[in-house]
């Protein structure tokens, strides 16, 4: 597979990430499945792992921690903090966002230990706490790379003129925010202020929260726990429109040779060089599937016709509810 470099590091151009093997999609897969996947990835070359603590309220942590501590030499090992599980007085654990300095201390101790390691090669802010300036966060999380708890920064869902600002006070390695066909919000502004400053991009959802892999016709089968249930792209009257999309989406997938899902990752391949993908899976099937997409060469007519298809102008309905929106910095198109 072709490399692509995040900070110092060199690695494949696709990453794995881990959030779906313990949160987010409803019921998770079983530990053992979990550990099936993440050694998979290792034996396939995968070498850059991304969790973060909110993930199961550190459960992620834990069997990343646990599976990887043996290999933790080969692998880039990203987490993020800020956003994270508290549990209240009544005995119930909520996410809270906290960019205060002695909470982002806390989470990265704790995600330190959960990862059973004593260093994280990139740790992210997972939201900017927009009561905290993000000047403050940032200053917090660089001494944690000065007391060597930490090797380097990112940041995640923020905007351009966000990344600016931590980056002045400290040198921002990767900045990490849902990019896919379907959600074009990056081509705004943040991805020209990360080529311009030297950051890596790190795409999540690169297939659009499975809508992409055409494995999702009917919504009304989502597990009730699962987040997809408030995104308004999934919502019945939305999703209905989306899903008439995927037919010419598929066609081209044909055209190119592969499946719908490789052909997603592979559009963000070739979009610039300083973008890196983690796709997430359950299946060590699917893993392979997505790790093939990173030797795929797609031609100009192709990627011109992909994009006029499926953007911000054909897809239905905002990519979060409105309190979500309220909780991310990004960019958005008028009318969004």
């Amino acid at each position: 597979m072709q490399q692509r470099t995040i900070g110092p590091f060199t690695v494949p151009a696709i990453g794995l990430g881990c959030m779906n093997l313990s949160h987010a999609y409803g019921t998770p897969p079983s530990a053992e499945q979990g550990e099936r996947v993440l050694l998979a990835a290792l034996d396939a070359g995968v070498t850059l792992f991304d969790t973060a603590a909110l993930y199961g309220f550190g459960a992620n942590e834990t069997l990343v921690g646990r599976v990887l501590k043996a290999h933790r030499s080969d692998i880039v090992l990203c987490s993020k903090g800020g956003l994270a599980g508290v549990t209240g007085d009544d005995g119930v654990t909520r996410r809270v966002i906290d960019g205060r300095p002695e909470a982002l201390r806390r989470n990265c101790e704790d995600s330190l230990r959960r990862l059973q390691t004593d260093v994280i090669d990139v740790y992210y802010l997972h939201r900017w706490d927009k009561q905290v300036p993000i000047e403050e966060s940032v200053g917090a999380m660089s001494r944690l790379v000065e007391q060597g708890k930490v090797r380097h920064l990112g940041l995640s869902e923020v905007s351009a003129a966000t990344l600016r600002k931590g980056h002045a006070v400290h040198p921002i390695t990767a900045l990490q925010t849902e990019y896919s066909l379907w959600t074009r919000n990056p081509e705004i502004a943040v991805l020209d202020a990360c080529r311009e400053l030297g950051v890596t991009f790190v795409a999540f959802s690169p297939v659009a929260r499975g809508f992409l892999c055409d494995a999702l016709h009917d919504v009304g089968t989502l597990d009730a726990k699962d987040i997809r249930r408030s995104m308004p792209r999934f919502a019945p009257d939305h999703y209905a429109r989306n899903l008439a999309l995927l037919p010419g989406y598929k066609a081209l997938a044909r055209e190119a040779g592969c499946t719908p899902a490789q052909l997603a990752i592979a559009w963000l391949l070739h979009k610039a060089p300083h973008i890196l993908p983690i796709p997430g899976t359950t299946s060590v099937e699917h893993l392979d599937e997505d790790l093939a997409a990173g030797d795929m060469k797609l031609d100009a007519g192709l990627l011109a016709r992909l994009e006029e298809h499926i953007n911000q102008r054909t897809v239905s309905g905002n990519r979060y509810s409105e309190q979500a929106r309220r909780e991310v910095d990004t960019e958005e198109f008028p009318g969004d």
